[in-house]
């Protein structure tokens, strides 16, 4: 009898049935508690509620329609159709290193906590601080960069509501474009206040309103339009005219992916909800890589549907058009205006669009509080113990509030110059990625030997072939968005986007080395028994 009671005693929970009266854990939360975390958020999510968060906020609807002036701009048609594809295959390698990693270490934490364990003992450190900087300051920039788009839509909308540029309308103040930005993510930070069950049924919402509003914008907006672009104009036209005076193709057509890979950002956020996703070392991946591949497909179709309503690219592109020259409401409010002598079903298409940008703005919102939680539950953060506290609900309520004071922080550098701000935002695209890409650089470096995959894997040798692809991707854009977007160069055009992200840099590295390497040494550990495994470098 006692053999087999120790023998019964000794059999882990997951095993097989759970005892009577004992809790069943699932692989999930177990995983966190080898890692050396107590459960304090509620997990409540499912695979479909991990997926949503991502896909709300990579959201097609915001990304492509905030930048589609962009991709007319610099190459036009061929430019964002076959960049749309070269962007999101190699965005699929970034996605599918990122999962495999989360599948080994499914915490809040993600990225930062990834690298401190992939990069060891001596760098684990640095690279975790590094990281999680980059990581949290990206995802503000995200925030900040999105909910100040959904602003100018609304201004846009207003515009065209009370008569266009040309009709005496109404356009609204940078102020009062600041002001909407500000009550926006006013609205958004009481969402996040909510329970977590509550935001996971708005973001099945948003999902089920993306997916919709994309497929329904995609066919009507064409079919609308009384005149319709050629197929060899959407797939063989290649735009110089309005590429700011730079003459090479090759150069216009990389500067031109900015709006694809800006568009298919934020699926971190798979992984700074894992902690409250059931089974997160299984559903967590999962989220990553349907978030990216849905998008990446179902963008396609949006690209290809508002570039047949196109006839005339540089009506859209001009600044003294109705919508000034916010070209998809004006793609919009032409197409409902030509048939119907009215352009009231465009502005109604634009309310579509602008519900799907909220959401996005939502979910950032979310992803970000995570992340911030999970960094100053680490200590790596000012004034951390408010930032890793949970209210009943166990919701990180102070670092809801705080992510949304610091995006309203960030967009009041618009108010000084426009291109103080696109500086500031800059740091969405190219500081988010080195975020993504720096775990994957150690799991193919330093942890190749070592690294131990999870449910999700791509096996030893695949693992390591596409982390050198997502690494190599990262700093192929790191280099190309980077370059100067307009000849010849002033004050005014110049690219900061490497003064906005080296900045980043020297502050998160001077820090360091002048204050963080004497205390902050990684991910603590706050349960009773960590693995001994898991937690050495």
């Amino acid at each position: 009898m006692e053999n087999l009671r120790a023998a019964l005693l000794s059999k882990p929970l997951n095993s097989g049935k759970a005892l009577k009266g004992v809790a069943m854990e699932d692989s999930g939360q177990q995983r966190l508690k080898e890692l050396g975390y107590k459960q304090e958020l509620k997990r409540d999510l499912s695979v479909l509620s991990n997926f949503a968060f991502s896909f709300s906020i990579i959201s097609i609807l915001t990304g492509v329609t905030t930048l589609y002036n962009t991709g007319l701009a610099y190459g036009g048609p061929i430019s964002m159709v076959y960049g749309w594809l070269i962007a999101g295959s190699f965005t699929m390698c970034v996605a599918l290193s990122m999962a495999e990693i989360c599948s080994a270490y499914p915490t809040s934490g993600g990225l930062y906590f990834w690298s401190y364990h992939l990069a060891g003992k001596e760098w684990g450190p640095f690279a975790s601080w590094i990281t999680g900087w980059f990581n949290i300051v990206g995802q503000w920039a995200v925030t900040t960069s999105v909910d100040y788009s959904l602003a100018t839509l609304i201004q846009v909308i207003i515009l065209l509501s009370t008569g266009g540029a040309n009709g005496g309308g109404y356009m609204a103040s940078k102020y009062a474009v600041i002001g909407i930005h500000g009550g926006i993510l006013f609205l958004h930070a009481a969402m996040n206040s909510l329970p977590i069950g509550w935001l996971a049924h708005l973001g099945s919402l948003a999902v089920v309103w993306n997916i919709l509003g994309v497929f329904v914008l995609m066919i009507l907006i064409p079919t609308v339009s009384p005149t319709k672009a050629t197929s060899s104009f959407v797939f063989q036209h290649f735009n110089k005219d309005d590429s700011y005076h730079i003459h090479s193709s090759p150069y216009i057509f990389l500067v031109g992916l900015l709006m694809s890979q800006y568009t298919i950002t934020g699926y971190d956020a798979s992984a700074h909800m894992s902690e409250e996703t059931k089974s997160s070392d299984k559903n967590g991946p999962y989220g990553i890589i349907s978030a990216v591949a849905i998008s990446w497909v179902v963008g396609w179709g949006y690209l290809l549907g508002i570039t047949y309503a196109v006839t005339d690219l540089h009506h859209v592109l001009d600044t003294a058009n109705d919508a000034g020259g916010y070209a998809v409401a004006q793609v919009f409010y032409d197409a409902f205006k030509d048939r119907y002598g009215s352009g009231t079903g465009g502005i109604i298409c634009l309310g579509v669009v602008a519900v799907a940008i909220f959401f996005c703005g939502m979910s950032s919102i979310t992803s970000n509080s995570r992340m911030a939680y999970a960094f100053s539950r680490d200590g790596a953060m000012p004034f951390s113990y408010l930032w890793h506290s949970v209210n009943r609900w166990e919701v990180p309520l102070n670092a809801v509030w705080l992510s949304a004071g610091i995006a309203f922080l960030m967009a009041l550098t618009s108010l000084g110059s426009l291109v103080a701000f696109q500086a500031m935002v800059s740091i969405a695209t190219i500081g988010l990625y080195i975020a993504y890409a720096l775990p994957s650089l150690f799991r193919v470096t330093l942890a190749r030997k070592k690294f131990k995959s999870g449910p999700f894997s791509l096996g030893p040798l695949g693992g390591v072939i596409v982390g050198w692809v997502a690494v190599l991707w990262v700093a192929t854009i790191s280099v190309l968005f980077s370059l100067p977007i307009q000849y010849p160069i002033t004050a005014e055009n110049l690219n900061y986007t490497p003064v906005a992200v080296g900045g980043i840099f020297l502050l998160v590295t001077g820090s360091w080395v002048l204050n963080a390497r004497f205390w902050f040494t990684g991910p603590v550990a706050n349960t009773v028994n960590p693995s001994k495994d898991d937690l050495k470098a």
